[in-house]
C-alpha cells in the first residue's frame, strides 16, 4: 500500500466532474467516467494519452505517493493529516488554465501564489514523519530523470527531487506526449471541455489521502480533511 496527500476539489465541484470526465475514472468513487469526445484525436487515442494520469485520479499533487515509515498504521497517517489540516488555513487561487508542462498537458495556476506554496512546503516537512525510505530501487529509477545535485539532495531527504523551489502545482491531464500536434490538439480540447471553469477562483479549501491498494493499482480517495485554521 502506498498513500499520497494531494490537492482535489470536493466531490459535487464542477472542476472535479469535469476532471474525472476528461480521464475516464472518478478516484471518489474508483469507477470508470465516459470521456468526452475530441476533435481530431480519436477516443482509443484519448484513452491512450489519459492513462498515467487516469491511474492516479484528477488532483494536484502536494506530496508524492510514499510507503508508511515502521510502525505507522492508516490511523497514525489519518491523525497527522487531520492535525495538519486543522492548523491550516484555506486560501483561493486566481483561476487554473490548460498549459504545457514539458511534454504533458495540465492544469495550472494563472498567477503565482505564495500561500499555495507554503502549503506545499508544509506538506513535505511537517508530515516527512509518516514516510519511509526510498528504497534502492526507488532512488536509481528517480535518478534516471537526469536531477540537478539540488534536486538530487532533496530527493535523498525528502522522498522526491522537485520540491521547494522546484515545486510547480498542477492538475495533470495527460501523460508525456512527443507528438506536438496531439499535444496542441489535447490543449484545445481542454480548453473547450474545461471552459465553465478557467479562469474562475479555485477555492483550496481541503487536502486529500489517496491510496494505492496494491503495486501499480489506482490510486483513490480515502478521506479529505478540511482546512480548519484562521487566515491571516
Amino acid at each position: 500500500m502506498r498513500y499520497a496527500l494531494y490537492y482535489c476539489p470536493d466531490k459535487i465541484e464542477q472542476l472535479t466532474d469535469l476532471g474525472s470526465q476528461w480521464l475516464g475514472r472518478d478516484a471518489f468513487t474508483n469507477t470508470p467516467v465516459t470521456q468526452p469526445d475530441v476533435d481530431g484525436i480519436s477516443k482509443s487515442e484519448f484513452w491512450e494519452y489519459t492513462e498515467t494520469p487516469r491511474r492516479y485520479g484528477f488532483h494536484g499533487t502536494l506530496k508524492p505517493p510514499f510507503r508508511a515509515a515502521d510502525g505507522v498504521s492508516m490511523d497514525h497517517v489519518h491523525e497527522a493529516v487531520q492535525t495538519f489540516a486543522r492548523q491550516t488555513a484555506p486560501f483561493e487561487l486566481d483561476g487554473l488554465s490548460p498549459n504545457r508542462l514539458g511534454k504533458f498537458l495540465a492544469l495550472t495556476p494563472t498567477q503565482p501564489s505564495t500561500a499555495l506554496d507554503a502549503l506545499a512546503r508544509r506538506t513535505i516537512t511537517e508530515l516527512d514523519g509518516l514516510r519511509a525510505p526510498l528504497s534502492e530501487a526507488d532512488i536509481a529509477r528517480r535518478r534516471k530523470a537526469d536531477l540537478t545535485p539540488e534536486q538530487d539532495a532533496y530527493m535523498l531527504k525528502w522522498g522526491y527531487p522537485y520540491v521547494f523551489e522546484f515545486f510547480r502545482f498542477h492538475l495533470t491531464l495527460s501523460g508525456k506526449l512527443s507528438d506536438k500536434t496531439a499535444l496542441a490538439a489535447m490543449q484545445r480540447a481542454a480548453l473547450t471541455h474545461f471552459a465553465p471553469v478557467l479562469g474562475q477562483p479555485v477555492r483550496i479549501n481541503q487536502i486529500a489521502l489517496f491510496i494505492e491498494d496494491e503495486d501499480g493499482g489506482p490510486f483513490r480517495v480515502a478521506d479529505t480533511f478540511r482546512f480548519e485554521g484562521a487566515s491571516q
